[in-house]
Order: C-alpha cells, then sequence, then structure tokens
C-alpha cells in the first residue's frame, strides 16, 4: 500500500492527474525523488501515444491536406504533430516546469542577488524570460519534428526518463538557495546513496530501448544536472526550484535533438 501512495503521490507533482488528495506528496515526492525516472517514463510513453494519435487522425485529413497542401503535406502533417505532442506534454505537466524555464530568464541580466531573486519570484514575465521559454520549447519541437517517425517512441520515453533524473541529480549536488520548494528537494537528496539506485532504474528503462547507446542519456543528465546547479548557483546562490524545473525542459529538448541528430537509434 505504501508503494502505491508514493507512486500516487509522485504522479500528482509531476503531472496533473488528479492521483491523490492528500497534501502531504509534496514532501512525498521529495523524499522519493529518486524514483522520479519511472514516472518521467510513464509521461514520455503516454506523449508517444498521443504523437501516434495525431498521426492517425492528421492522416484520416489526408485528401484535405492534400487540396490545401499539395505535395507540402507531410510535413504540415509532421508540424502538426510535433507541435501537439509538445503542448500535450507542457499540458500534462501542468506548465511548471516551463514556468521554470521562464523564471530562470526573467533573472538573467541583473547584477545583484536580489534583483535577480526578486525578478523570479515577481509574477511577471519579461521578454528574456519569454525568449528562453519559446527558444528551449522550439527546440524540443525540432527534435521532434526532425525524429524519424519509427524512433518517436523510444525518443520521448528517454528523453523524459533523462529529464528527471537530470533534477535528481542537480538536487543530489546542490545546496538550497533559499527557503522554499527547491529547498526540501535538495536538503532530503544532497549526496544521498539513492542516486546510484536512480541511475540504475534510468539504465533498466532506457536500455530495452536503445542497447547501451542508451548510456549516453546518462551521461547527458549527470553533466546536466552538474552544470545546471553550478549555474544556479551562480545566479541564485544556490539551487533553486526554478532551474530544477527549467532542468527537466532544457534536458528533454537535448535529448530529442541527440536522437534527430543520430547520434542515438
Amino acid at each position: 500500500m505504501k508503494a502505491l501512495k508514493v507512486f500516487k503521490d509522485l504522479v500528482a507533482f509531476l503531472t496533473i492527474i488528479p492521483s491523490t488528495k492528500e497534501e502531504s506528496f509534496i514532501k512525498t515526492s521529495a523524499k522519493y525523488m529518486f524514483l522520479f525516472p519511472i514516472i518521467g517514463g510513464i509521461i514520455g510513453l503516454f506523449a508517444a501515444a498521443y504523437f501516434q494519435f495525431c498521426a492517425i487522425i492528421f492522416s484520416l485529413f489526408t485528401p484535405i491536406l492534400q487540396m490545401f497542401f499539395g505535395s507540402m503535406r507531410s510535413i504540415y502533417i509532421r508540424i502538426f504533430t510535433s507541435g501537439a505532442t509538445l503542448s500535450f506534454l507542457l499540458v500534462l505537466t501542468g506548465l511548471q516546469h516551463f514556468d521554470g524555464l521562464v523564471d530562470l530568464g526573467n533573472a538573467l541580466g541583473f547584477k545583484k542577488l536580489e534583483e535577480r531573486r526578486f525578478a523570479a519570484h515577481a509574477w511577471i514575465v519579461t521578454y528574456k524570460g519569454a525568449l528562453l521559454a519559446v527558444f528551449v520549447e522550439f527546440l524540443a519541437f525540432l527534435g521532434i519534428f526532425l525524429i524519424d517517425p519509427n524512433l518517436v517512441f523510444k525518443a520521448l520515453i528517454c528523453a523524459e526518463v533523462s529529464a528527471k533524473l537530470a533534477m535528481f541529480t542537480m538536487a543530489w549536488f546542490g545546496k538550497p538557495a533559499y527557503s522554499g520548494l527547491g529547498e526540501m528537494f535538495v536538503k532530503l537528496n544532497k549526496r544521498s546513496r539513492l542516486i546510484f539506485l536512480s541511475y540504475a532504474i534510468s539504465f533498466l528503462i532506457i536500455l530495452p530501448l536503445t542497447g547501451f547507446s542508451g548510456i549516453i542519456f546518462l551521461l547527458i543528465s549527470f553533466f546536466a544536472g552538474f552544470f545546471l546547479e553550478k549555474l544556479s548557483e551562480k545566479i541564485f546562490g544556490g539551487t533553486s526550484g526554478d532551474v530544477l524545473g527549467a532542468t527537466n525542459e532544457l534536458v528533454r529538448a537535448i535529448c530529442l535533438l541527440v536522437v534527430a541528430g543520430g547520434v542515438v537509434a
């Protein structure tokens, strides 16, 4: 029963699925953050299924698309399908990681630590925040668009697993920037031995999909978690919940582009 509760709490935290009504799901998620890759795999599976659904639906309108777009119809189908899939991912995760990306962008350019923290927490969207968010999500869209449709299934799952693993890696390396949601995740996971289990779980999910070349995804998670934690320290004085969220979006985009580039088949 406890395992089921942990699973439901993690789903509630990382998605908009109302899997629990208990308010303790945030603390549970912080305590069991090493299991994030499992939920990432499920999110990726849902996204892959949605991609296939969109492809089928759009293919039913081939005659209409042929009428409007002619020989370019296949490209437009890919554009619509890729955009719809990325939108599905953002909505499924409640835009909370996207929000962290915007907040990170808002803080860029300020010289004083207090100004950067204020900009990240203020209920505003600056042009820098919007630009960074749009740019990163465009890279993710581009990755989905360029990937061979036969590889999209494995690409989306591996990307989501890697994104969640990178978040845990960042918390493992980090130190709290200030009191808040990010502080709880860092304090409970800093230098935790469970990082080995988290990487093992991630590898076991990725291995059947990509073979041993999937180690590249683990390396991306590790180095992205490390460098983004250092970036968070430089900008906010420590690990910020906003940068944890931004890490998810950045690593997803990187992994999708890696598959699109043929590095992992």
